[in-house]
């Protein structure tokens, strides 16, 4: 089930990440008091924990830096209520599902893929998952492409949470999984620097430390780093099965079935950028 664990956040990321790129959710962040990509991000992201401070959102979100989050975090508070910034959250994915997907919104399938990833979300094992925790605790809302962006978004999360534990295992936790992630090309250094807040001193920092572990050789994986990659990944695909599990092959099929036009409207809409830092794959 590891397999259609992996695939099924490849389909159902884009959908989730409307949230963070589409215009519609910049507007529905401002809306609410969240002026710049920053703030929309954090506060909405952050709102199922309640007012947090930057300590709980570095440590939960797992690849910013420290000082990169205090430049927002607790400042976004001022400026609205978690409660304002989740319903501002779903308010722009509304809006950008109606314009992206508008004979979808209301339709057979949106029903069935909202009542599939539900019952996948409502299995989740919160323990040990703080943001999944938070998100399975967000009431339900009533239209059904909004049902299925919050499963969608509590499924991510409880992957997320258990991506992080695999990484403060092997102590690769924060900016070296960055470092390596951009090592493989998955995704640029400089883009990565820039999204998550690191310092080029930082990043040389940590790389030289990669390095004297041999997971790097002159800012290229070494075999070792390869494997490592490869284990983290493997590790992070484990511990998603859970919920897909309880949904069961035949409700992950059709599941996968019914998502995988909505992720090509998606894309085809503009709304997923082919350079971003989530490190998503293509479906293979």
């Amino acid at each position: 089930m590891s397999d259609g664990a992996r695939r099924l956040w490849v389909l159902g990321e884009p959908f989730h990440a409307l949230t963070y790129f589409a215009d519609e959710a910049r507007t529905a962040y401002a809306a609410a008091g969240l002026r710049g990509f920053w703030a929309g991000y954090f506060a909405g992201r952050a709102a199922p924990l309640g007012p947090v401070g930057p300590a709980l959102v570095t440590a939960t979100f797992g690849s910013f830096a420290p000082a990169f989050v205090a430049r927002r975090v607790p400042d976004v508070w001022t400026a609205t209520s978690p409660a304002d910034a989740l319903a501002a959250r779903l308010a722009g994915v509304d809006a950008a599902v109606h314009r992206s997907l508008p004979e979808w919104v209301g339709s057979p399938d949106a029903h069935e893929a909202a009542g599939l990833a539900r019952r996948a979300a409502e299995g989740v094992d919160v323990l040990g998952r703080p943001l999944a925790a938070a998100n399975a605790d967000v009431p339900w809302p009533a239209e059904p492409h909004l049902v299925l962006w919050q499963a969608l978004t509590t499924l991510r999360e409880h992957r997320g949470d258990g991506h992080l534990a695999v990484l403060l295992q092997q102590q690769l936790l924060g900016l070296p999984a960055l470092v390596l992630t951009a090592a493989a090309g998955t995704t640029s250094a400089d883009w990565l620097q820039k999204a998550r807040g690191w310092s080029p001193e930082q990043w040389a920092a940590c790389a030289e430390e990669l390095t004297a572990r041999g997971l790097l050789s002159d800012g290229e994986l070494t075999s070792a780093g390869v494997t490592l990659r490869a284990e983290v990944e493997a590790d992070t695909d484990r511990l998603a099965e859970g919920p897909w599990t309880a949904l069961g092959h035949a409700g992950c099929e059709r599941l996968a079935e019914l998502l995988a036009p909505v992720r090509r409207a998606v894309v085809a809409a503009g709304e997923w950028p082919a350079q971003n830092p989530i490190g998503v794959p293509d479906p293979a």
